[in-house]
């Protein structure tokens, strides 16, 4: 059981974003980032968007960082990643 973190990569609302997920339980990612301080409403169905900021602070928590690549095929390999065309039919 992992909670994996990637590089903040992805630009939004003047800052730069990484991915926090879980490459085993969902109630596993939710308690961790409740506890890092992550706020509910930055879950996006399979992961949370984490500000650049908190990445550090995550990683000393204990998130395995990890490169983006690794971070999808493991989500994805875990079961949990929610695809593009599930994502449309919600």
């Amino acid at each position: 059981m992992a909670i994996l973190i990637d590089d903040p990569r992805w630009p939004a609302h003047g800052r730069l974003w990484a991915h926090l997920v879980s490459d085993t339980d969902l109630a596993e990612l939710h308690a961790f980032a409740r506890a890092g301080g992550i706020p509910s409403r930055a879950f996006d169905l399979d992961h949370y968007d984490v500000p650049e900021d908190a990445v550090p602070r995550l990683i000393v928590a204990g998130a395995q960082h990890v490169s983006g690549r690794e971070l999808v095929t493991r989500l994805i390999a875990s079961g949990l990643r929610v695809t593009a065309r599930e994502r449309r039919g919600l």
